[in-house]
């Protein structure tokens, strides 16, 4: 199961004002004569917290960014190389997956040390000065970096002869150039090095904070800069969202891509280091690769789209009718996004096994109930499952009073009747349990698929596959929390910074 959850809003108060000060001196540090940023990050001592730990906890921190192969959201489905590797390792782990973005490597590193996250899954290259503040993971590619420019403005009508006449090809030519890099990034200290071999003088310009190798790409497609470095896989990658970038200038040898994880965990270590070991003998290995770095047509339609939180704020064609819906609720538009999504992914024509059918997957009595003419018309289905979500919530406000506790009962009962969950909160009342709490009454759900608790003389429903409505509880929840952090997100470190002045 993989909780998502949004990074600054868990910082404690001395943290937060930590944040900020650090982010006020950074942005008015002044740039030296090359242009770069005078700042050592400090690197806070690893907190002591292997596996034995984590496996106490439930669950593995990943610390991802939320870019086209690390993290993002794609109609409604969470998807990303990092976050498909780490999905497949914590299974293999036995763990829940919980995620924190972050597009600052130098922020994912100081997270990773105070215990806030356990691994960084980054598309990270492995230097000498970054194995001196974390342990590297077997890596899991070898790429170079490459210089990213645009093409001559009449590219498409050239051959490539005439191109390469016009871009950078010798690294020589970068003498007295600007470049545009990631902030604190490998590509810098390349860079530095590049400007000394060449015997001249490189601009070096890093970036505000919070941009990425893939936010500079950007800006050079769209002519706000001249030059970046990127690695060679990213910026293929990008190469086919943009057609009038030229990425075939390498300016390093093959460097080690890995994930990292604190010095003093080396149980952890040494799991992941199996796993990735024995994962590259799999075939599902290179087919997760290949689907993010050598499929570009597919590439192309997960960035364009308009239900991709990579280049818009939309989950579905239908977020205006989640919006309508969601306010005769009092619910947040995006959990009911996320309901829909589990139920029918979207598809207004599916129909289940038992009869269940259109967005909301209703049963044809139900909706007959509700009004409906059209079983799979969305707007008619959505306008019946909040009807009947708002009935539910009637029968759970008297037992469960807190909001958000009462939703993983209504949510439940939406699945599998409200007789069996209220089956489930009479058993955890006899067993001295908290009939209010969705924990406690999960737990006895569950257990109703065993006849020691489906014949209790308290039972009225009998049987029920349990497991079934907390796994669909969970399963929604967890991508309302994707949602959140990635459609529409609060304005979390605007209020964070208001309420700590």
């Amino acid at each position: 199961m993989i909780e998502i959850k949004t990074y600054i809003s868990h910082i404690p108060h001395t943290r937060l004002l930590l944040t900020f000060l650090f982010l006020f001196v950074f942005s008015c540090s002044e740039e030296n004569g090359s242009g770069q940023y005078e700042h050592q990050a400090e690197v806070p001592d690893p907190i002591t917290f292997d596996l034995d730990h984590i496996r106490e906890r439930g669950s593995l921190v990943a610390i991802l960014n939320n870019s086209s192969t690390g993290y993002f959201i794609y109609r409604g489905q969470p998807m990303g190389y990092e976050y498909e590797l780490l999905t497949l390792l914590a299974t293999e782990l036995n763990l829940k997956l919980q995620i924190k973005l972050t597009s600052d490597i130098d922020e994912a590193i100081y997270m990773l040390n105070e215990g806030e996250g356990d691994i960084i899954a980054f598309n990270m290259a492995v230097t000498s000065n970054r194995q001196e503040q974390v342990s590297f993971t077997e890596h899991h590619n070898e790429v170079k970096q490459v210089l990213v420019q645009r093409k001559p403005e009449n590219w498409h009508i050239m051959k490539r002869h005439e191109i390469d006449d016009m871009v950078i090809r010798n690294p020589l030519a970068l003498d007295g150039k600007t470049i545009h890099v990631q902030r604190n990034s490998a590509f810098v200290t390349r860079l530095k090095n590049l400007s000394e071999e060449i015997g001249g003088k490189i601009e070096i310009k890093q970036a505000e904070i919070g941009q990425d190798s893939e936010a500079l790409i950007r800006k050079v497609a769209d002519g706000e800069i001249d030059y970046t470095v990127a690695d060679e896989d990213v910026a293929m990658v990008n190469a086919t969202y943009y057609s009038n970038i030229d990425v075939s200038t390498p300016i390093s040898f093959p460097q080690k891509i890995a994930w990292a994880t604190r010095s003093n965990a080396p149980q952890l270590l040494n799991e992941v280091n199996d796993w990735i070991r024995e994962m590259k003998k799999q075939t599902d290995y290179y087919v997760i690769y290949n689907k993010y770095y050598k499929s570009p047509k597919a590439s192309l339609r997960r960035v364009t789209s308009t239900y991709s939180s990579l280049s818009s704020d939309k989950i579905s064609p239908f977020d205006d009718i989640f919006k309508q819906a969601a306010d005769s609720l009092g619910w947040d538009w995006r959990l009911l996004a996320a309901q829909a999504f589990q139920e029918s992914k979207f598809d207004i024509s599916a129909e289940s096994w038992a009869g269940a059918i259109g967005l909301m997957q209703l049963l044809p009595e139900t909706g007959e109930l509700y009004g409906i003419s059209d079983m799979h018309d969305p707007m008619q289905s959505l306008q019946a499952g909040a009807a009947y979500l708002s009935w539910l919530d009637s029968i759970w406000e008297k037992y469960v009073p807190d909001s958000d506790e009462r939703i993983k009962f209504v949510l439940a009962s939406y699945n599998a009747g409200q007789g069996h969950v209220l089956d489930a909160r009479r058993l955890a009342q006899k067993f001295g349990k908290n009939p209010a709490s969705w924990e406690d009454v999960a737990y006895f759900l569950e257990k109703k698929s065993e006849p020691e608790f489906y014949k209790d003389p308290v039972v009225e429903s009998g049987y029920c596959r349990g497991r079934e409505p907390v796994n669909y509880v969970e399963d929604i929840l967890n991508r309302y929390e994707r949602y959140k952090q990635l459609v529409n997100p609060e304005m979390i470190i605007a209020s964070a910074a208001e309420t700590s002045v």
